[in-house]
Order: structure tokens, then sequence, then C-alpha cells
């Protein structure tokens, strides 16, 4: 497995080297984040635990990787990398499971007690909204008329004439 330096840069701000590797890895697979870890601490002769590889990708069906790499000047530096890329730096067995706020158990005792209260209302709102059933001797409600009956007289309803043709 080979590898070249595709670019690099300084980034004096944050006290470390910023760079593109492509790795070469023909009849294999795409090399793991600890292999190429491994690689860039020898190439830029860095302690392994300050080198941190930001991502790997891999076309399909491709046989080489481009990565790109952070090389921190000092421990105190390497502090500002997030907790989850330092988590995939280390080997499966020993990465911190992700924590799902759906694990945690839900307080059951308010729950019920709030539904018990919506139904109480509810009956109750019910009984003032419910309205006295219709006699049978009542009439049904008046319908409302589409236009008045004096628009409908003032329409003339014979045609005009056809100018006759010169």
């Amino acid at each position: 497995m080979s590898f070249e330096v595709v670019e690099e840069h300084t980034n004096n701000l944050l006290g470390r080297r910023e760079a593109k590797l492509v790795v070469h890895h023909e009849g294999a697979g795409t090399p793991d984040r600890l292999t190429v870890r491994k690689l860039a601490s020898e190439h830029f002769k860095a302690p392994v635990d300050r080198v941190f590889v930001k991502s790997i990708a891999t076309r399909t069906g491709g046989s080489s990787a481009t990565c790109m790499v952070e090389i921190y000047q000092d421990a105190k530096a390497a502090e500002i990398v997030p907790a989850y890329l330092k988590n995939r730096m280390l080997p499966k067995d020993q990465r911190v499971a992700k924590v799902k706020k759906e694990a945690e158990p839900k307080p059951a005792a308010p729950a019920p007690k709030l539904a018990a209260k919506k139904e109480e209302a509810k009956p109750a709102e019910k009984k003032e909204e419910a309205k006295p059933a219709p006699a049978k001797d009542a009439k049904p409600p008046a319908k409302k008329e589409d236009k008045p009956a004096a628009a409908k007289e003032a329409k003339p309803t014979a045609k005009p004439e056809p100018k006759p043709k010169a």
C-alpha cells in the first residue's frame, strides 16, 4: 500500500498541518482510519495521537482513496478536535457507543394524570355545547335566497334585435 501527498498547508491559527493524501490500495479494500493514521504519522514524523483522519473517500470500483488528514503541533492544540472524531480514531472494540435519547426512561406518572384531566374536561365541554333536540312541531330553518326578488325583476329577459347587414 503506497500513498502520495497531493496538497499540504499549515494552519498557524489552529496550530496544525492539513494534508490531502491519495492512498493506493490495489487488490485490497479501502484502508481503515487506523492504517491511514499510522501512514501519515510515519510520513510527517509526528506522534500517532496528534494525527487525525477527517475523511476517507474511494470512488466506486476504484483502487485509490482520497484522505483528509490533520496533524497537530502539540497535544494542547489537538484539544479542539471534536469528540466524535477522537472516537473514530479508536479501534472498533474501544469506541464509545452512541447514546440514544429514546433509550432514557421517561417518567410515566405525570402522563396518566394529564390524560385523566383531559378526559374530565372533555365531557363538561360537550354538555355545554349540546343543543336541545328540535320539537316535532318546529319549522325547519329558513332557506337563504340566492338573489333578492327585486334584482331578478330588474334584469331584461328580452334579447336585443340584431342589426341588419348592409
